[in-house]
């Protein structure tokens, strides 16, 4: 039995913050976990062609502030803002409670590791080479600035009969280093031979627990 930890857990308050930030007690806690996780589904199921990449909540007495990190913020908001205005009229609905939205842009996507695992995987669909989308996936992340990549995929890779894993890495990634800021990702690829499973590891340099991330620049608010 393997001894492994979620690399994002792992570093919870030394160089990453939580995606959903409230407290409850008892009953109060699992409903609102619950909540959570219907949320997020429908944000989801929403802009599944926006390429949302994490979706953060955080609660209020009567309003629910979800922000919504996308690598296409056009999509997410709409003409004039009517998609993320019928988004937040249907959390209203689902939550009960005064929604607030709002969209960060990505600036590069191919540093993003749940975006760069879900290329992979909607390559995988389309029958490209695994290697070959690792490749690409690997350089356009060093070409962004990335200071160490791995990419691995498992499962009937190229439809053989037993499934193997394979992985490229590009760089170092120090994954029990607590102060590395290592982005983490996961998907999964349905093909004709079964599922591929992709897992990514972009590594971003070194950030003490004191050091704040840099703010984006563009930040829409819905109204």
């Amino acid at each position: 039995m393997g001894r492994k930890i979620h690399p994002i857990g792992f570093r919870l308050k030394v160089n990453r913050d939580w995606d959903a930030r409230w407290f409850a007690e008892g009953d109060r806690y699992r409903e609102l976990l619950q909540e959570d996780f219907e949320i997020r589904r429908k944000i989801m199921a929403e802009g599944e062609r926006a390429a949302i990449s994490r979706v953060d909540i955080e609660r209020f007495p009567n309003q629910v502030v979800t922000t919504l990190y996308t690598a296409k913020p056009g999509i997410v908001i709409g003409r004039k803002g009517e998609n993320v205005k019928e988004l937040r009229t249907a959390l209203e609905a689902l939550t009960g409670k005064k929604v607030k939205i709002e969209v960060e842009e990505i600036a590069k996507p191919d540093m993003d590791a749940i975006l760069v695992a879900r290329n992979i995987a909607s390559q995988l669909e389309r029958r490209i080479s695994h290697s070959r989308a690792m490749k690409r996936a690997v350089t356009q992340a060093m070409r962004q600035g990335a200071e160490g990549i791995r990419v691995q995929v498992s499962g009937r890779l190229g439809g053989s009969e037993m499934a193997r894993r394979e992985w490229q890495v590009d760089g170092r990634v120090p994954r029990n280093t607590l102060r590395a800021n290592i982005d983490y990702g996961t998907a999964e690829a349905l093909t004709g031979f079964g599922r591929i499973g992709v897992k990514v590891w972009i590594y971003k340099g070194t950030q003490l627990p004191e050091e704040q991330p840099a703010e984006p620049a563009d930040v829409y608010v819905s109204q």
